[in-house]
């Protein structure tokens, strides 16, 4: 048996910790712990449980240990925009305050006063959402600038665990892309842009590509867990692993990483920053080997299992209140699995009303019902009165942004897309895809359902030199895993 290579892939709602290895060429996994992520209300915002995740963490190593399979490296991707503060000593120097939060509200508003947004986009390429890095790191200047005359360094989420597990501190170009502060063409920090908006230019080091070894276990890492390992960069950004594992046919394949977000678009050799692609909202992450991924980020996966949560009696972060909302069902009267909000929107295949997904209103509402059912009023529309129909109505709308991107995008390169290729957990959903494929009239291959991970485990293959490079380890994605094929009706 060959070495293995753990991912640690840590999402939204949860993290995973994912075995990989090859077997006669071909590419096999083993979750090996799998561990909540949640949301704490800490000084009146909503903040990511670090201690939590980093017990998870630390879990997932001595699960490894257990099964007799050392990882030879251990990579680390999670979501991107948030990071953490570090002092003089190493030590956080606030909270990890989560994207969802509303520090935001505003903001970007102020922002547009010290420069001007097209020029923004011309240099980063990087869509205008609320919740980027660089309106967070305003908001913590005006709410506590002494947090941020502290800080030594800033490292985004998975930088901080690589640093918490070796010492050494790393600042990784993929993840680094989404806080609107990286030049894309230069791929590096836009300097200019740092002291545009007053933030210490201290904070932001040299950028790391992924493939890059951060260091070994600290010793007593090592001694806690049972083993020594390197840690790797991935492409540290969950999507940006994610889309290295879509196993396209083509060059003309519409790439969807389907999970809380919907991320949709293609890889480009150079980012398009034209003031048409501002318009559209368009957004150029870095990806690995400096390719783009020129996409479009769409409310996703999050408006079902946040209805989800309400339906059986949970709030989204506690001590939040929750809005009314009228159904044929009360909170917590029944238990509703996935398979049951999808029966129930199949059954109200009928119901034709849609919302923008894409709409703020749905990024953290008190009750995400109650949004939905709001959003339909105020558009003259049926209102939603059944889980089936309010879940048709939020299959429909996801399945329309997805459409209306697709034609943006085309416009917008200038090419014909023939496909879309869904990776993730959302795959998993047949009735999401056949929606998908009937809406946007183009045939959908789905899978593998863990892209994210598969695209960690990738790049330190790569790096291991066990797979040969980028083409090479696609082309191991699709002779390892089931790809389904969805028809376009």
């Amino acid at each position: 048996m060959g070495n293995s290579y753990l991912a640690i892939d840590i999402g939204a709602s949860s993290g995973r910790c994912i075995l990989g290895r090859l077997e006669g060429g071909r590419m096999v996994l083993e979750e090996v712990h799998r561990f909540e992520n949640r949301q704490l209300r800490r000084g009146g915002h909503d903040c990511w449980d670090i201690d939590r995740l980093w017990q998870g963490i630390l879990d997932g190593l001595k699960a490894c240990k257990v099964r007799g399979a050392v990882p030879a490296t251990v990579g680390i991707d999670t979501w991107a925009v948030d990071f953490v503060l570090l002092d003089k000593d190493g030590r956080m120097a606030g909270d990890a305050v989560a994207y969802r939060d509303s520090r935001t509200d505003g903001v970007p508003e102020q922002a547009e006063r010290l420069v001007d947004p097209a020029q923004l986009y011309a240099r980063t390429g990087i869509q205008k959402q609320n919740f980027n890095t660089l309106y967070q790191l305003l908001a913590l200047k005006q709410e506590h600038p002494e947090q941020l005359a502290a800080a030594e360094s800033l490292l985004m989420i998975p930088d901080y665990f690589g640093y918490l597990l070796t010492g050494v501190k790393k600042q990784e170009y993929t993840n680094a892309t989404s806080t609107n502060l990286v030049n894309a063409a230069d791929k590096t920090w836009d300097r200019e842009l740092i002291r545009a908006y007053g933030l210490p230019d201290k904070l932001f080091g040299e950028l790391s590509a992924p493939g890059t070894a951060v260091g070994r276990l600290r010793p007593e890492i090592a001694a806690e867990v049972g083993f020594d390992a390197t840690v790797i960069l991935p492409a540290t950004h969950d999507t940006g692993s994610a889309f290295l594992a879509v196993p396209a046919r083509d060059d003309e394949a519409v790439y969807l990483s389907s999970g809380t977000w919907s991320l949709l678009g293609v890889e480009n050799p150079q980012p398009i920053t034209s003031e048409a692609s501002r318009a559209q909202n368009f957004t150029n992450e870095g990806g690995a080997w400096y390719r783009y991924r020129y996409l479009k980020n769409i409310m996703g996966l999050w408006m079902i299992q946040s209805v989800r949560r309400e339906l059986n009696g949970a709030d989204y972060v506690a001590g939040k209140a929750r809005a009314p909302w009228q159904l044929d069902v009360k909170a917590g009267e029944r238990q509703w699995s996935f398979p049951d909000l999808i029966a129930a929107a199949e059954a109200a295949a009928d119901f034709d009303a849609v919302v923008d997904a894409n709409d703020p209103a749905f990024l953290a509402p008190d009750s995400m019902i109650a949004a939905v059912q709001s959003a339909c009023a105020a558009a003259g529309q049926p209102v939603p009165r059944t889980v089936g129909q309010l879940m048709q109505c939020v299959y429909r709308s996801l399945t329309v942004c997805y459409r209306d991107a697709i034609r943006g995008l085309e416009k917008l390169t200038g090419k014909k897309y023939t496909s879309i290729n869904i990776v993730g957990g959302g795959c998993q959903d047949m009735y999401l895809n056949r929606m998908t494929a009937r809406t946007t009239g183009l045939p959908v291959w789905a899978g593998p359902v863990e892209g994210t991970a598969i695209g960690n485990l990738m790049v330190q293959m790569i790096a291991a030199g066990e797979l040969k490079d980028l083409a090479d380890a696609r082309a191991c994605v699709r002779s390892s895993f089931d790809i389904r094929e969805i028809p376009a009706v």
